[in-house]
Formats: structure tokens, C-alpha cells, sequence
């Protein structure tokens, strides 16, 4: 694969967020990185300068130029090819500053550094065989990831587990693929006659393994990236009360008057082993105020998107035209009912709510009763009970759009083995899967995928 700079240039960047901390760094990758660091790196007690240095191993400090100090630091050693990026790494831990992590920043430079582009580090890490396409996606999933077994799925993606799976299905179908041309091209060689019964085994086995991953995308995706969900329901049934419950802080008004709540309303909220992107939204009603009127029309836009929508009901009022109409609308989606204001004289017929969701929860936001039975409805709804975190798992679109068109073509392959077509017909459906797979770990990507993959990356990883 081509090289994504030129002479293997070092390129440097703060690699910590912005903001003040104990400690910052500052990253250096490439050829000539330890001579370029060298020049603003000033040993505090070791008398071995930075090129001297053996692999893993760090000194004490001070970054400086012709100017003056900049600050006191630890400077750390890694030799290619045992790096993060297979190249000569120098690390500078400096004090969590932000001006002070610039003008290191811009010492390596005027020292002949090159500035970092967004994953640069990690495309390094890719192109010189350190990580393959779907571990390099899974890096940033890591950084990004919202709950403790979304960390688990990605970690276990940038170990390997999901290249391994994909590696043993490609495996398979190279050799189906060669067994087939060497049989069909060279009949004469003595090839050992293609067996269609065998064949096809081989085949719904992959495509087994393949839809396994496919199936179990949607859970590892809410698990790392979170829950978009909807709070909606009618004027005063209690949404803004539970968005404040579930933020554990006032996030939106809470008043007696019906139509308070007129824009969206959003926090992040932990719940279990998931995180809700929670929306609070206008309550759903006919109404002849313009702005109310556009705060029900983005609540109705919200709901038609959203990952989960939590659907709010009265305990203390019978049903009404509205309630119905939200039941109506949510049929068929991913929601829990949540029967509200349970601390209050009963009057709701809770029978019609049990026949539309089938989960429905029982709670008072007021008073916090109930959170734990709302807790368990939402992972029982949108996590299977089988889903291991730590088992290989598809980690973005891109990976699941490559797997995807590899089922697919597998699936026909199958389709024209059973109907009797020609092995030439046969191998075209699986060479298009085959390439599909290689795609996905990098194997056969082109320069637009790769450059996709890497676009999405923070400066310094």
C-alpha cells in the first residue's frame, strides 16, 4: 500500500485533550524524530542525549530553545518497529498546560517536525502492519466509548477479536475460491474433484458467522456510542420531572402549567449498563400557539429517529385522545411505557397500555420509586442476554456495510450452487465476498476508504 507521507516524515502533536491537568504530551513520530527532539530536549542528569536512548525507557528533563525554558518534562523512548506507529517515537510528558504544550508543540516544529494530521499516528500504525483497518476503527471507538461494556467491545475489536473472525472466513473462502479454479482450469492436474455437498457447507458457514456479526451490531453499537432516546407524552404527564430524576440535576422547567417545556431539552444520563442521549420534548397536543406548535412538530421529528423513546402516561387521569394517538405512533418501535405519578390516586385503565407496549413501567419520577423497574425494562428491551462484550463484534457502519455485501454474496453463491450453475458463476459471488472482507480489515481497501476511516480521528492519535 502507498505510504500516506512522503519518506516516512516525522510529524508531532499534542496527543492529550485541551484544557489544564497534571500531565500533557506531546507525540513524535518518524524518521529523525529523536534527533528532532533532541534539539529541544536537554537531559537534566543522564549525561546519554535522547539518540543514545535504548527502547521503553525515559529521562528526566527540559524542553528549551534559543529563547529560554519552556518547561520541565520526561522524555519517552520507543524504537522502531516496537512502537505504537512501528517508527521511532519520542513521547515528551510536560505539565498539563495548554500554552505550554503549544510552544513544545511549535519547538518540534521549528525543529523540522511535521504537524500531525487527524489519526495520523494510527494510520502510521496501520500502514506499516502494526494494526489492521477494523483494530485502527476500533482505536477511536475506545476513546469514544460511553459505558464500561462499550470500552470492552472496542477493547477486544483492538485486540483482534473481530479480525481473527473475519481473517478465518476470508481464509475459507480463498480456498474455496482456488479449489474451484484449480478444478475447473486444470481437470487434467489430477485437482481433487469439487465436492458440491462439502462446498456448501463451507459456505453456510461463513454466511452463519457472518449474520451472527450482523446481528449482533445494533447491541454493540448502543453499548459504545450510547442511546438516542425520546422522552414525549402529553402536556403535564410528568416528562421533565423524570429528565431532572434521570440527570440526578435540573435540567428542565417543571411547573403546573401545561406547555412549559417547548424546546428540546438534552443531557447524557447513565442508566444500568447503558447511557441515555436523553431528550425531554414538548408535550404532544393540538395547540394554536406558534411556538408550542414547533416545539410539538420537532418532538414528533425526534421521535420518528430516535433509538428508544420513552412514551409517558398520567396515572392520575384516564386516557385521552392524545395518549392514544402517541400509543399509535410508537407501534412497533423500541419504547417503553411508563406509567407516571403512581403516588398519586389512581384513575388510569392500564389494561389498553399493556395490550400496545410490550414493556410497560410503573414509577413515580416525583419520588424516584420505580427507576430500578424502568433500569431493567430498557436492558431487557435493547440488550441480549447473550451478547458478550468481549466476543467479536462489528464496531462502525463501514464494517457492517463490508459484512453485509459479504452475507449477500455468499448467499447467492449458495443460491447458484443449489440451482446448478456453472462454478464460474459460483466463484464471481465469492471473489465479491472475499473482497468485501478484505476491505473491511484493510487488506484491500482503497486510498477513499482508508482516508474515511482516518478523517474521523482526534489530532494526536
Amino acid at each position: 500500500m502507498q505510504t500516506y507521507l512522503q519518506e516516512n516524515t516525522a510529524i508531532a502533536a499534542v496527543a492529550t485533550p485541551a484544557g489544564a491537568g497534571a500531565v500533557g504530551i506531546v507525540r513524535l513520530s518518524g524518521m529523525g524524530a529523536l534527533q528532532i527532539a533532541e534539539k529541544v530536549f536537554r537531559p537534566s542528569h543522564s549525561k546519554t542525549p535522547l539518540c543514545g536512548m535504548k527502547g521503553y525507557t525515559g529521562c528526566l528533563g527540559r524542553v528549551e530553545t534559543a529563547e529560554g525554558q519552556i518547561d520541565e518534562a520526561v522524555a519517552f523512548v520507543y524504537r522502531a518497529p516496537h512502537s505504537y506507529t512501528g517508527e521511532d517515537v519520542v513521547e515528551l510528558c510536560c505539565h498539563g498546560n495548554t500554552l505550554l504544550l503549544q510552544r513544545v508543540l511549535d519547538a518540534l516544529l521549528q525543529a523540522g517536525a511535521q504537524p500531525a494530521g487527524p489519526g495520523e499516528f494510527t494510520r502510521r500504525a496501520f500502514e506499516n502492519g502494526k494494526l489492521s483497518l477494523d483494530q485502527a476503527e476500533s482505536v477511536m471507538e475506545l476513546i469514544n466509548a460511553q459505558s464500561e461494556s462499550g470500552a470492552r467491545a472496542a477493547l477486544a475489536a483492538r485486540d483482534g477479536a473481530l479480525w481473527k473472525t473475519i481473517s478465518a472466513c476470508t481464509e475459507q473462502l480463498l480456498d474455496a475460491s482456488a479449489h474451484l479454479t484449480a478444478w475447473v482450469d486444470y481437470p487434467e492436474e489430477g485437482v481433487e474433484e469439487v465436492e458440491n455437498g462439502a462446498l456448501l457447507a463451507t459456505l453456510r458457514e461463513v454466511e452463519g458467522r457472518l449474520n451472527r456479526l450482523l446481528e449482533g451490531y445494533d447491541a454493540g453499537r448502543i453499548l459504545r456510542q450510547g442511546v438516542d432516546t425520546v422522552i414525549a407524552g402529553r402536556p403535564n404527564v410528568g416528562k421533565s420531572t423524570l429528565m431532572n430524576l434521570l440527570a440526578g440535576a435540573r435540567r428542565s422547567i417543571v411547573t403546573a402549567i401545561p406547555g412549559t417545556t417547548r424546546d428540546v431539552v438534552e443531557d447524557s444520563v447513565r442508566l444500568g449498563r447503558l447511557v441515555l442521549r436523553l431528550s425531554d420534548t414538548a408535550g404532544l397536543r393540538a395547540t394554536d400557539d406558534p411556538v408550542e406548535q414547533a416545539g410539538v412538530e420537532i418532538a414528533r421529528e425526534r421521535l420518528a429517529s430516535c433509538d428508544l423513546a420513552f412514551a409517558m402516561f398520567d396515572s392520575s387521569r384516564p386516557l385521552e385522545e392524545e395518549d392514544l394517538e402517541l400509543a399509535a405512533l410508537l407501534k412497533g418501535r423500541p419504547c417503553v411505557a411508563i406509567i407516571n405519578k403512581t403516588d398519586l390516586e389512581r384513575r388510569l385503565d392500564t389494561a389498553k397500555l399493556t395490550e400496545s407496549f410490550g414493556a410497560v413501567v410503573e414509577m413515580s419520577a416525583n419520588t424516584g420509586k420505580g427507576v430500578e423497574d424502568l433500569t431493567a425494562a430498557v436492558e431487557g428491551l435493547l440488550l441480549s442476554e447473550s451478547f458478550d462484550p468481549a466476543q467479536p463484534a462489528l464496531v462502525t457502519a463501514r464494517q457492517k456495510d463490508c459484512v453485509r455485501r459479504a452475507a449477500s454474496a455468499i448467499g447467492e453463491a449458495c443460491g447458484a450452487l443449489e440451482m446448478g450453475l456453472t462454478y464460474d458463476a459460483l466463484s464471481v459471488c465469492i471473489d465479491e465476498a472475499t473482497d468485501a472482507l478484505l476491505e473491511l480489515t484493510g487488506g484491500r481497501a482503497t486510498i477513499d476508504v482508508v482516508d474515511r476511516v482516518f478523517e474521523k480521528f482526534c489530532v494526536g492519535k
